[in-house]
């Protein structure tokens, strides 16, 4: 149900390239105007404030399964077409119901332990020290394509018995997953389809492995799981799909928009060259300031009222992380990038039910990261005569696409 488009709603475009580009001069309208604010382009509510987007997190009658509604939005010819990926995507951990949710949730609880995670630190700093081996043997690197996809990607693959040597496939087919969580472009959705059959049909190759040759890690979590009637195979391979993707994707842009972020105000990255300390610190600002995660949607399964907004039964509701994560009543000078900042209450990996499991993995494969850059080439810089390259996604978010650096 739609509500009627007012002048004030025509205010605030979100689609334009250049709210793309940079949304917080738009957020900070939003925020001050219309905290709550019915988006007639995106058809849903947007919200603002850190407060509203904790409250909407926290209430169960908004689920985190708004794709299956844009699904059926489509045209039938389409929704025929697109049924395989349809019905992969409604296994998601986060993309089903929420009784479904709770239930994979509560089985990586099982893996995602403070000391399992921990345990992975050898295998990070090995990989980063191979990625930072072959790097400083040219001397320059792209810093995303060779660095900050590569690292977290290696990591999430050897968690599911991926072998490293298709680790390059693996990130092909999750570049093509990209167009599921943005504008539904029916041809770029086919070519989605495609890549997570594949995937779909690789991982099942992988679990038979796995059957044969068992060893601790997510896959024997799932097996175990499906032996006790809590999931079906095709759970598992639908999951370990969204895990490939999923499992690099925020970490890869923690690292890029990170050393961007440091490049951007050399002060602070002096800083945390003098000071190794720093780096857990800086990584959370990383996270507050670096619109690592810029929005995520929701559904409402019953009405529901967030800020004093009455909210109806089956309306999207996008939660603008990005910009509760500069919310001045919760933040001191929210738009200054600082290191050193105390009491960061950022909500990039999400909140209550929906926190992401994989929080402190990608905290531990930044830290581990910047801590190795910096101490072995403490002189990193921006490659002469070049700029990092953004690709606009609208609405409201850009991806770095390309960080050439010197070491």
């Amino acid at each position: 149900m739609s509500q009627a488009t007012t002048p004030q709603a025509l205010e605030f475009d979100l689609l334009t390239p250049a709210a793309a580009q940079d949304a917080h001069p738009l957020y900070h309208r939003l925020r001050a105007g219309q905290p709550i604010h019915w988006s007639p382009q995106l058809q849903g509510w947007f919200l603002t404030r850190h407060a509203d987007i904790a409250t909407a997190l926290r209430d169960d009658r908004l689920v985190a399964g708004p794709m299956m509604v844009q699904f059926d939005r489509l045209p039938e010819e389409a929704r025929k077409q697109l049924m395989p990926l349809r019905d992969a995507v409604n296994m998601w951990m986060g993309h089903t119901t929420h009784e479904g949710h709770v239930r994979f949730q509560s089985l990586l609880k099982r893996y995602f332990t403070p000391r399992t995670v921990e345990n992975l630190r050898p295998q990070i700093q090995s990989i980063t020290d191979t990625l930072l081996d072959a790097a400083g043997r040219k001397g320059s690197v792209e810093l995303v394509q060779e660095l900050a996809i590569p690292l977290p990607s290696s990591v999430i693959a050897e968690m599911l018995g991926v072998p490293l040597t298709d680790e390059y496939m693996l990130q092909r087919w999750s570049r093509d997953l990209t167009a599921i969580f943005s504008a539904f472009d029916v041809q770029q959705l086919l070519r989605s389809q495609k890549s997570v059959m594949e995937m779909m049909e690789y991982m099942r190759g992988v679990l038979a492995q796995h059957r044969r040759a068992p060893r601790e890690n997510i896959l024997e979590v799932f097996v175990r799981a499906q032996a006790e009637g809590l999931v079906s195979e095709e759970e598992i391979l639908s999951n370990c799909v969204l895990l490939l993707f999923a499992g690099h994707e925020t970490t890869a842009r923690l690292i890029s928009k990170g050393m961007t972020l440091l490049f951007e105000h050399p002060e602070q990255l002096a800083r945390l060259r003098e000071d190794a300390s720093l780096i857990p610190n800086a990584v959370e600002e990383f996270l507050r300031y670096g619109d690592v995660v810029g929005f995520i949607t929701r559904l409402t399964v019953a009405p529901a009222e967030i800020g004093g907004q009455a909210i109806q039964q089956y309306q999207m509701v996008y939660l603008a992380l990005a910009a509760a994560n500069r919310d001045p009543a919760v933040f001191a000078d929210p738009d200054r990038f600082d290191i050193t900042r105390r009491a960061n209450k950022h909500v990039a990996f999400g909140f209550g039910s929906f926190y992401c499991l994989g929080a402190a993995l990608a905290r531990l494969e930044a830290q581990v990261f910047f801590e190795t850059l910096l101490r072995r080439f403490p002189h990193v810089r921006p490659a002469k005569g070049t700029q990092p390259t953004w690709e606009a996604r609208i609405p409201l978010n850009r991806e770095l696409c390309a960080l050439p650096v010197e070491l």
